[in-house]
């Protein structure tokens, strides 16, 4: 099968084919080297490879039953910049780590392996995350494939604009405040934040750091569910995380579920929206509702998510951070240092007031879940914003106090401990995607994604990628 071809097909459909032995991974790894080499100079969305590692994998895959490759037979898979991976470059965006070999892989990275995934990139993040467009001082800026004079969004930028640009059929990502799902909604493709324990991962310098969770992304809700399965169960490695039954999530995002009833908010309460997207995600609501659904307008109370919010992520930055800060100031970027040194100016007064307002909010959540089945808004307030814009600065003439700010829609979901997933809904004006944030029930993947199935048909948006990366309309008439 021509290499072009294996590209547009979705996830589970190569994972079948690699099973009946129709291809191999060699074919897949050799389709996806030549992919990369015409599309991703154009985006810088896989700035580390490594298919030699790769290759060497699938030699051992391949020495195995086919019944015995696991969950993704020998399928491809890039991991975040975030997330060791043992033998290859791991920078985490920074100059710090520009020349970080990791001796070891996360727990993550060794299940997806175990689960016959096949690393053969990494992608690109902003610095240790931080900030939600993807650029850093060691590979530079991520861009947008439906355009690339915009934002891929972040931390998980280069996963999405892979995903969307066809350099990968999977990708893990990660989420704090909205890390898989604010790049799902630029880039037109799909991403889950899990619930907490969900998916097994190293800890790093907390065993019970909960705002940051490990994840998948994909082209559909289907071959998202499969991600999952395969990053999903127990390790003894992470005290928090989860057991699972192997196919629970395709099985569930396969089972045609329908909710009875579900809630949307254009804003949850808590943050201005650009009037266009607010109107596209209202419309997509609403078609639910001409397939039966009841669909009402109603959120729970949100309102200390702000302040929660900046004192635990704060707090999660000097936790992880503030060594690093007092070695290599000079190296880091100035949203970083801010973050650091607000954590480290926190009273015990104001970390037990946050906690305690995180308490509140997840509780607020789960009473409202007795009434709806779902949790309908924007996964981002805004459409992709111009690449040169750190962050996104103001919205509906609404001026940001940080870089942070215009986050709350998706960060919202993560104080409250629930799995919130982003799926394309429509475009703007511009034609650039717009995302539908469905967030269900805290540990309630399997109601996020079967309604996500369901969203998804009934919008007809789960084939938007991959697509050739798109230049300004401007820079077309130049060169034409």
């Amino acid at each position: 099968m021509a290499a072009a071809e294996l590209i547009t097909k979705d996830a589970r459909s190569v994972v079948a084919m690699l099973r009946r032995g129709d291809i191999t991974p060699h074919d897949l790894l050799a389709a996806l080297e030549a992919r990369i080499a015409e599309v991703d100079p154009a985006v810088n969305a896989l700035p580390t490879l490594c298919f030699e590692r790769a290759r060497a994998h699938a030699d051992r895959l391949m020495k195995l039953p086919a019944a015995e490759r696991g969950i993704l037979a020998g399928l491809p898979v890039p991991i975040k910049d975030l997330t060791e991976v043992e033998g290859v470059l791991t920078t985490h965006g920074s100059p710090i780590f520009a020349k970080n070999i990791p001796a070891k892989s996360n727990i993550l990275v060794e299940r997806l392996e175990e689960n016959g995934g096949v690393v053969y990139a990494k992608s690109n993040t902003p610095e240790f995350g931080a900030g939600a467009n993807t650029f850093n001082e060691v590979f530079g800026a991520t861009l947008n494939p439906w355009n690339t004079s915009r934002s891929a969004a972040g931390s998980s930028g280069g996963a999405a604009a892979a995903l969307a640009s066809g350099t990968a059929w999977l990708a893990h990502g990660s989420d704090m405040g909205g890390s898989l799902r604010n790049p799902a909604s630029f880039c037109g493709v799909v991403g889950l934040r899990p619930s907490i324990g969900r998916v097994a991962h190293t800890p790093g310098v907390q065993v019970d750091g909960t705002l940051g969770v490990e994840g998948p992304m994909a082209r559909n809700v289907e071959d998202l569910a499969l991600l999952l399965d395969a990053m999903a169960g127990e390790h003894a490695g992470d005290p928090l995380s989860l057991p699972t039954v192997e196919g629970q999530f395709l099985k569930a995002a396969q089972s045609g579920w329908k909710p009875k009833r579900v809630a949307y908010s254009k804003d949850l309460g808590i943050t201005p929206v650009d009037p266009e997207v607010a109107k596209i995600t209202r419309a997509a609501a609403q078609k639910l509702a001409g397939e039966g659904v009841i669909v009402e307008e109603a959120h729970p109370d949100l309102s200390e998510a702000h302040e929660c919010f900046q004192t635990l992520r704060a707090l999660s930055f000097a936790t992880g951070r503030a060594k690093l800060m007092r070695e290599h100031r000079d190296l880091l970027k100035p949203e970083v240092i801010w973050n650091i040194e607000k954590g480290l100016a926190l009273t015990i007064d104001e970390i037990s007031k946050a906690q305690a307002q995180r308490v509140t909010l997840m509780n607020r959540m789960r009473d409202f879940f007795e009434k709806y089945d779902l949790l309908l808004c924007p996964s981002t307030i805004v459409a992709a914003f111009p690449i040169e814009e750190r962050y996104l600065a103001r919205c509906a003439g609404v001026e940001f106090e940080t870089y942070i700010d215009w986050l709350a829609i998706v960060y919202a979901a993560t104080l409250a401990c629930c799995p919130a997933l982003s799926i394309p809904c429509g475009f703007t004006s511009e034609g650039l995607p717009v995302g539908l944030q469905i967030i269900a029930p805290n540990r309630g993947e399997v109601r996020a994604l079967a309604g996500g199935t369901f969203a998804e048909n009934v919008l007809g948006l789960g084939a938007l990628t991959p697509i050739v990366p798109r230049a300004p309309a401007s820079q077309q008439r130049q060169a034409g």
